[in-house]
């Protein structure tokens, strides 16, 4: 994905999350803003060591202005719960901030302007990990953390590390929630992947870096 700054995650930051998302509540970057109903910077923990990553928002999530409420997110927070977390406990966001119209796929300059306040919201929060919800997401974080993507078939549940912030990074892509929803077929081996996720945040945990607030 060109022109994502790789060495933004680097920078020295001094702003917040507020910050940025009272940017991205005047955000006027690309077309979007103009079919949008309202914009979805994120919502969570903004302390948060673990940090999930979608596509785009939603119909659902348009009207309501908060990342994964619909059909998606109704699975995502029940598979989270089935690991001991609730959403307070971590930050969800996506890649880009508004509805692509009919739900289409982003194009790559929305993705290469409002790819920047994903970045900057990463480097505030400086998680321990990353979970890639889709195709679109995992391209776009493994591209900043410079790991070579293949697809999401291929790297779907397998655990990658970067060094980012001065400490190791774990990055764990998975299937869109949708993506089960569409293919009931993929729903045991997602919820086995989230048994996983569950392990590697109990490990970390004891290390003292995940949930050490």
């Amino acid at each position: 994905m060109n022109g994502i700054p790789h060495d933004g995650l680097q920078m020295i930051n001094m702003e917040t999350l507020e910050d940025i998302k009272k940017e991205i509540l005047n955000c006027k970057k690309c077309q979007l803003h103009l079919t949008k109903t309202k914009y979805v910077p994120g919502v969570g923990n903004k302390e948060a060591r673990i940090v999930f990553v979608g596509e785009a928002p939603g119909r659902e999530e348009d009207l309501k202005g908060e990342p994964f409420v619909g059909s998606a997110g109704k699975l995502l927070t029940e598979l989270l719960s089935s690991i001991g977390l609730k959403r307070d406990d971590i930050y969800i966001c996506n890649v880009l901030k508004c509805r692509p119209p009919n739900n289409r796929d982003p194009l790559p300059e929305e993705v290469k302007v409002c790819g920047d306040y994903l970045i900057r919201q990463l480097n505030v929060l400086k998680p321990d990990l990353i979970v890639c919800l889709g195709r679109h997401s995992a391209s776009f974080i493994f591209d900043l953390f410079a790991i070579p993507f293949t697809s999401i078939s291929r790297v779907c549940g397998k655990v990658f590390e970067a060094e980012k912030w001065n400490k190791k990074v774990k990055i764990l892509p998975l299937y869109h929630p949708a993506a089960v929803l569409y293919r009931p077929q993929l729903r045991e081996d997602y919820e086995r992947q989230f048994k996983s996720l569950g392990e590697i945040i109990g490990r970390e945990s004891k290390q003292k870096t995940l949930f050490d607030y």
